[in-house]
């Protein structure tokens, strides 16, 4: 099981994980105020810096602090504003720009997760998750782990996290203009998917149940109900919609009224609170106010606060433990501070600094991806990513279509583009011709759709959506 997260949770002995039921006492306190929060904000931020290594990084192989990126938005730091020792040379965003970069990353057995958390975190830092290098694009990697057996999954549906986490990276990480650079049709897609994997609780758990009635009726996980109540929030769903009111529910179930945490499947921790309030966050849903503020005048982030040293800044796991956690440190910082999965990046205040870093044109002679789409207009709804390698710093659409016949993974992404040459209206795709105000229209980053031609330019990173219809 691979899943996208910080905790080192699934590592617990079964012992530790019965003890962490077993709440040590917590300091009586009010709902937490906005001067203790900008309080736990700064110090979270604080003990965050202090986890860069000397060569600038955060991330590495196998599970690794790279979370942080999000954390560090939501509190208002900019990745590259971040240094080791104040060596600009060595600023967090440069150093994990360069790590997501190289040809060996993230491993010889990559998952869709990989992809989806580098998404998440590089936009955080203000790195183009589609533009991350002449070669790297995230975006289309994530495309390239669609199931054509079952559309609207990212990643074996068995390990249904990774559609969850498709929905927030490719809704969630927005082009830099600030819109959604994926089609309607695809999010729509995403959310049916999760929608039915939804328990009979009103929660999700990280594996896939939709069809299968045993799986529906079992527990949900705080975590997981956490990120897929965020994951439809991020993809349009209102925060009135009858399912995140039964996620609502099923959160509130668990609260601790003492204390105002989660009673979560591996018991009271600090992870589990973190991915629920950070759901929460997502959906617009105040986590002090309302359901979740307890006949005891707590709530769960106040427990979260309850959890973090200071002046130290660091969260524990578990409110036994004497000792900050890393990942717990990451998940309590970025739900407190207002959070979801990931946060546009801040404005740095390093002199000359730009929000954003990204590939603006393709490199002749080096093999990149694209992301495509491509809806017949009849709910036949095709993704995939595209292998190229072009031969100058712009290309044109029908040269990406034309190399989505042999070249796409998914395949069968496209299979017949008519015409097969020149620069005019494209008139047939897959065998599909348009018919009177019915025709092929292009998008790319989400842009309006408009009549495509072979001849459209296709810049270093475009997100490409084709459809049929008016």
């Amino acid at each position: 099981m691979t899943r996208p997260r910080m905790s080192p949770r699934l590592a617990f002995t079964a012992a530790v994980s019965l003890g962490a039921l077993c709440l040590s006492a917590l300091p009586a306190a009010a709902t937490a105020t906005p001067a203790q929060i900008a309080t736990s904000k700064t110090n979270g931020v604080t003990y965050l810096k202090s986890l860069q290594t000397a060569d600038g990084s955060y991330a590495g192989s196998g599970l690794s602090n790279e979370w942080a990126f999000s954390a560090l938005a939501s509190a208002g730091t900019a990745a590259v504003d971040v240094t080791p020792g104040g060596d600009t040379t060595k600023n967090a965003r440069s150093v994990y720009r360069t790590l997501l970069a190289t040809a060996g990353w993230p491993s010889a057995t990559p998952v869709v997760t990989d992809y989806e958390r580098a998404t998440l975190n590089a936009y955080a830092a203000g790195i183009d998750p589609a533009r991350v290098s002449a070669s790297r694009n995230l975006v289309a990697d994530i495309y390239g782990y669609w199931q054509n057996a079952e559309p609207g999954y990212f990643g074996p549906s068995a390990n249904f996290n990774g559609t969850v986490f498709a929905a927030l990276a490719l809704s969630g990480a927005k082009t830099q203009a600030g819109a959604v650079r994926i089609p309607q049709a695809l999010r729509t897609s995403l959310v049916t998917r999760i929608r039915a994997n939804q328990h009979n609780d009103g929660g999700w758990n990280f594996s896939k149940a939709e069809g299968d009635p045993t799986a529906l009726a079992a527990t949900s996980d705080i975590d997981m109900t956490g990120a897929a109540m965020a994951a439809l929030c991020v993809s349009g769903v209102a925060n009135t919609d009858t399912d995140i009111t039964q996620a609502k529910a099923f959160l509130k179930s668990k609260l601790v009224t003492g204390s105002g945490a989660f009673n979560a499947m591996f018991g009271v921790n600090t992870d589990s609170n973190g991915w629920a309030v950070s759901g929460l966050n997502a959906c617009g849903i105040n986590p002090q106010t309302g359901d979740f503020l307890t006949s005891a005048g707590k709530t769960p982030v106040d427990f979260l606060i309850a959890q973090q040293f200071n002046p130290g800044g660091g969260f524990k796991y578990l409110p036994s433990d004497t000792t900050p956690s890393a990942y717990a440190s990451i998940d309590g910082l970025r739900a407190v501070a207002g959070g979801g999965f990931t946060a546009a990046p801040p404005t740095p205040v390093t002199s000359g600094a730009p929000t954003w870093v990204a590939q603006g044109t393709f490199t002749s002679g080096t093999a990149t991806k694209l992301a495509l789409t491509v809806d017949d207009g009849a709910g036949g709804l095709k993704v995939c990513s595209v292998a190229f390698t072009p031969t100058g710093t712009t290309t044109t659409l029908g040269a990406i279509l034309d190399a989505a016949t042999t070249g796409a993974t998914p395949s069968g992404c496209v299979s017949s583009v008519t015409p097969s040459s020149g620069t005019g209206t494209i008139t047939a795709l897959n065998g599909k011709a348009n018919s009177g105000s019915n025709t092929w229209k292009v998008s790319t980053d989400g842009s309006s759709f408009a009549a495509a031609t072979r001849g459209k330019v296709i810049n270093a990173g475009d997100t490409i959506a084709l459809r049929w219809g008016a």
